[in-house]
């Protein structure tokens, strides 16, 4: 899987646990992912045996989806894929937009590596889209292993001032980690997808500050795209970062938009996963969850991302500001119609700044 702030690695056994035990109190088995991100809840689960539904705004994680989600692994084996893959591979680097952008004007890629990444994707372009499960496949592929060869700390909102020893290497495309059984993947706004999509169980991770999803990661927009946007900034973003903005990265609009999607949501279950480092605070997200009936706080410590723990740099690669704090706050709200479940989580054991419940 891709480095991703968004992403729950480590929290990835307690979400699951948390639904899992849903699952088995009242025999829910259909999970929409509202926020899918990269996928990575949505393909645990999909491994567990839920019947998965996965939806984000972003290109680049409807392409994820389609492959950890979507994609069966009985129809699109290791064998049929793999032989695309060292075809893509013998192709020939091409120095065109793509490596000035991410590797001249900027500096993500090794200018060798960002050549392999902007030959292998315009083959995929010209040779694989009228199988759209298959390009998502390929698509992922390129973006896992352009991801072992960048030089960030993570995100793209900037590239390390020296080159980190992994750039170094060559790119290498690999099957990815592909499930047997289906699921399904959507490309839509939240506020939209939360009253057409239907579920047992709706699990949402929405974008928490001011940090959009799609600056953090523009350079997997675009290669997914591939459509040689205008770029800004000594970063050398896509343009539309500064117009394609969500309410949720807004602390003035953040609270309506998450009012009106639980509105809509039509389940018997929500999980909410939150961070104290959010804008809104427990009690608030508490207070939204109401009317489920019954609302469970779970609450762990969890260690903020690479970038939070180094330092902080500006363009010069000079160290700037101090490091605040190396842990946060990481929350699972449970909202419920069903006293059962609510009583279920209650009944858990743990200290109380590890569990939390509020019965509302």
């Amino acid at each position: 899987m891709i480095k991703y702030i968004g992403s729950k690695r480590a929290l990835l056994p307690w979400i699951v646990e948390i639904i899992e035990k849903i699952s088995k109190l009242k025999k829910a088995n259909r999970v929409v992912d509202l926020f899918s991100g990269s996928s990575r809840v949505g393909h645990a689960l999909k491994a567990k045996g839920f019947d998965v539904v996965a939806n984000d705004i972003n290109a680049y994680a409807f392409v994820l989806a389609q492959t950890l989600v979507e994609a069966d692994a009985r129809e699109y084996t290791r064998d049929r894929v793999e032989k695309i893959l060292a075809e893509l591979m013998r192709v020939a680097p091409v120095e065109g937009w793509f490596t000035k952008a991410n590797c001249i004007d900027a500096r993500y890629f090794q200018p060798k590596n960002g050549a392999k990444i902007e030959a292998i994707r315009e083959l995929i372009e010209s040779v694989y889209s009228s199988d759209p499960l298959l390009k998502a496949i390929l698509l992922t592929s390129l973006i896992l292993a352009a991801d072992k060869v960048d030089s960030t700390t993570g995100i793209q909102m900037a590239y390390l001032k020296d080159w980190a020893p992994r750039a170094y290497n060559d790119l290498r495309l690999e099957y990815p980690p592909l499930l047997p059984g289906t699921g399904k993947a959507f490309q839509g706004d939240a506020l939209d997808m939360a009253g057409q999509l239907e579920a047992d169980i709706f699990y949402l991770d929405p974008p928490y500050n001011q940090h959009s999803y799609l600056g953090n990661y523009h350079v997997w927009e675009t290669l997914v795209r591939w459509d040689n946007p205008q770029t800004y900034g000594v970063a050398q973003k896509r343009v539309d970062v500064q117009e394609r903005k969500s309410p949720f990265n807004s602390k003035r609009e953040a609270k309506e938009a998450m009012r009106t999607v639980l509105s809509r949501i039509n389940a018997n279950h929500v999980v909410v996963s939150f961070s104290n480092e959010g804008f809104f605070a427990a009690e608030e997200i508490e207070a939204m969850l109401k009317d489920w009936g019954y609302v469970v706080r779970l609450t762990r410590p969890h260690q903020r991302y690479v970038g939070a723990r180094i330092g902080i740099y500006n363009p010069k690669g000079e160290k700037v500001g101090q490091i605040s704090h190396t842990e946060n706050r990481e929350f699972l709200f449970v909202a419920t119609h069903s006293q059962k479940v609510c009583r279920a989580f209650q009944e858990l054991s743990g200290p109380p700044e590890v569990y939390q419940s509020a019965l509302l």
